[in-house]
Parts: C-alpha cells; structure tokens; sequence
C-alpha cells in the first residue's frame, strides 16, 4: 500500500540582492519601489557596451564562513553560502548545526548556478612573467612557471558545485543533494528537485536555491554581445523595462536566494513559520538556437502546464511572478506562453517582475522569483513591475504596473526561463 503523497512547505528563506541582505530587507525594499540598478563599481567597464548592474555593497563574506573556506570560493559561492546561512536562521534552525551534530542525513541539499571560472585576480596578475618584452607570449616559460603561476587551489576553487561541499561541511548536511548549472532556470530546477525529494519521503527538509555573481567582469563580458542586456545607460535605474514598449535587454545583478523546504508535518510539529506551499513543478525546453527563445514560449507553456497538473489544480492563479527578461521577443513570448497554459485565466492573474529593482541574478533568478511568490501568500502584497508604463504591442495582461497591490492572492506560480531554451514553473498556495 503506498503512503500518502507528503506536502511541502517553506520555512526558510535566505537573501541576497543589491537591496538588502535579509529576506525582510529586500522584501521591504521590493514593496517599497526601491532600485539596486547604477552603473557598475567593482572594475572600469568603459570597454562594455552595456555599463550598469545591480552589484552588492558592503558583503562581509567572513561573517558567513571561516577565512579557510574563503580562500577556496569565489564571489558567487560566498554568497551561496551567505543565503544558506540566512536560509537556514530564518527557518529557526540554527539549532540543529551549532551543536555539532549538524542537521544530519534526514537534510538535502539541491543548488543552481552560472559558475564557469575561479577568481581569476591571482593568476591574471602572474601572467606578467610570461610575456616577452614585445608583449607576446612565451609559452616555453608558460610551462616553466605554471606551478608558481596557478595555485594548487585554483581547479579546485573553479568546480561548478564548490558552494554545495562547503554548505553542507558548514551545516552537516548529509542526505540527498544535486547540483544544477544553467541561467535563471537552474536554481528553479533546484527548489524543484528538493520539493520532489521532500515529497517522496527521501528527505524531511532541503537546502535549495540558487545564486551568481553576474556582475562580474567575466560575465559581463561574456553576455555583452549577445543582444540579452540593455545598452540604454542615460536612462540609469530605469532602463531595465520588462513587458514595456521601450523594453531594450536585461541589467545584471549579483546575489542568491536559497530557500528551507520542509515536510509539513514535520514542520509544524517544531512551530516553524511557513511562508507557502510548494505543490507543484514542471519544465519545459524551446529547442531553439539561443540566446533567442521560441517566439510563442512553448517551453515554458509547456513547463507552466506541467506545473499546474503536478499541483491537481486548474489554470486560475492569483499571482505570477514573471521571468520578464524585457528583451522584446522574450517579453512577447512569456505573454504567449501564459496565454497558452492558462487560457482565459491568463486575463485575470496578477503578474510582476522585480528584476527592475534587484537585476537579472542568472543562476539566482528563478529561486528569488519563488521566494517572491512565497512572499506574495504570505504578507497578501503582490509587488509591481517598475518601468512598465505602456506595454508593449502583444504584452496584453496585467503587469501590477506602479505601486504593489494588497489583493492577498491564494496561488501563485514562480517562472524561469534558461539562455538556451529550458523553462521551469513552480506553483504555489497560500500554506494552511
């Protein structure tokens, strides 16, 4: 006889963005209309078409992990492990590691990510020995110097999952664990993946999220000339216009969004706040040439659908936090794509998307959306859409353009959308 299906709930949620660290301070700033977006700080990025982001100021990395670790992390998986720790506070679990016992096999750990490279300021400061005084280089004392010139940490600092070993060394996490790499869709797939393994009985709680630092001149660099970010800098904070008509690319923002899922009964039987219910997930994959998606979303009409069926719910949703790129095909296509999924409800959910205000996180974009939603039940504020001030020709629903709206919506979805076509949907309900 099979067990009843276990119902998953957020008890947790850990923040970092340009608004805030905290899950109050940037749900705060959220609500209050407040933008992370300026011109870029940590490098010169005169040589970038694209010149503004959301970056973080003031992150104490050795607040969250011990100097050791640090020196094996880059930005973005600091602050991974920053957003677990709050993740993990928030959830009133501090408890259950500080003890030394660590919070044990019964704890999963799921995580999504753009990482590609190490920190790179060490060895591009060394690389200077290996250049010929006519600025070539000399690829005979490349193989001479290279084990001064790389440090032995280096390919070690550079593994994709790092921020996975050293969040579950900190907490003592044992139990079920993946790591998903991609865009905004890994860290969806993440807190997908870590709601299917608390569901089936594999794990009582799980670690799950995303995070980037994709303000970095690496990524920066590397997205620049793809046609995905905004090259309209005189228009400062509010050049980042999803779904409007003079919508023109994304801006980037650094940060992390982990969330603590955990069995409902579980969860009550210790007194935990829960934000929401997880009762759905679906995914989806264009299959077109990236960086440009299917130009009706069939991925993610496809993902939403799936969603919605995992749920055992119909198509009317009270609020959808939107992936809202505002590049002008993708902006079209996600409208597509709802009005595909929901039919005739598309016309009546409340959609938003807070990326004017925090940026594009990439690897954290498709967890903070969830974690909005959670959000969104939980205080019955669903925020606006800044800079949304005349949509544009096909963007047809209701973006909460200007100030957020106190409707208490009851379900929700949360939307992500990968550069090379994935799509993936979680849905929501208010927890009860």
């Amino acid at each position: 006889m099979s067990r009843p299906e276990r119902r998953v709930v957020v008890t947790g949620i850990g923040l970092l963005t340009a608004l805030g660290e905290g899950v109050q301070a940037t749900w705060k700033a959220l609500l209050a209309g407040r933008s992370g977006v300026g011109l870029i700080r940590a490098y010169d990025p005169q040589p970038l078409r694209t010149r503004l982001a959301a970056e973080i100021e003031g992150f104490e990395p050795e607040r969250f992990m011990a100097r050791r670790s640090l020196r094996m992390l880059n930005r973005g998986d600091q602050l991974a492990v920053a957003a677990g720790t709050l993740a993990l506070e928030d959830a009133g679990l501090r408890g259950a590691w500080e003890g030394g016992t660590g919070l044990g096999p019964r704890t999963g750990l799921y995580l999504g990510g753009n990482k590609e490279v190490p920190k790179l300021d060490e060895l591009i400061g060394n690389l200077g020995r290996v250049r010929r005084a006519d600025g070539t280089v000399d690829l005979p004392a490349l193989g001479r110097n290279a084990s001064s010139l790389i440090a032995p940490l280096f390919f070690v600092e550079g593994l994709q999952p790092a921020a996975a070993f050293h969040i579950s060394e900190k907490f003592g996490i044992r139990g079920a664990n993946a790591f998903f790499a991609g865009t905004a869709d890994s860290g969806a797939v993440a807190l997908g993946r870590g709601m299917r393994s608390v569901r089936r009985g594999e794990s009582d709680i799980a670690l799950c999220g995303g995070y980037d630092d994709a303000t970095s001149w690496w990524t920066m660099s590397k997205m620049d000339g793809l046609g995905v970010l905004t090259t309209r800098e005189e228009w400062g904070e509010r050049a980042f216009r999803p779904f409007d008509r003079e919508h023109s690319g994304s801006v980037f923002g650094e940060g992390a969004a982990l969330l603590v899922l955990e069995e409902r009964e579980h969860a009550l039987s210790r007194g935990a706040r829960c934000y929401a219910e997880i009762d759905g997930f679906g995914t989806g994959n264009d299959c077109t040439r990236p960086p440009s998606p299917d130009p009706d979303g069939r991925g993610l009409s496809r993902a939403v659908a799936r969603a919605l069926a995992d749920a055992g719910r119909g198509q009317e949703t009270d609020y959808i936090a939107a992936h809202g790129c505002a590049t002008p095909l993708g902006d079209l296509s996600e409208t597509r794509a709802l009005h595909d999924a929901l039919g005739p409800a598309a016309r009546s959910a409340q959609i938003s998307s807070v990326k004017p205000q925090t940026g594009h996180l990439l690897g954290g974009a498709g967890a903070l959306n969830a974690a909005v939603a959670a959000l969104a039940l939980d205080c019955g504020t669903v925020p606006a859409t800044l800079h949304c001030d005349d949509p544009a020709a096909g963007c047809d629903l209701d973006w909460i353009p200007g100030t957020p709206r106190d409707s208490a919506p009851r379900t929700a979805l949360a939307l992500a959308r990968g550069l090379e076509g994935q799509a993936a949907a979680l849905s929501l309900k208010r927890a009860g």
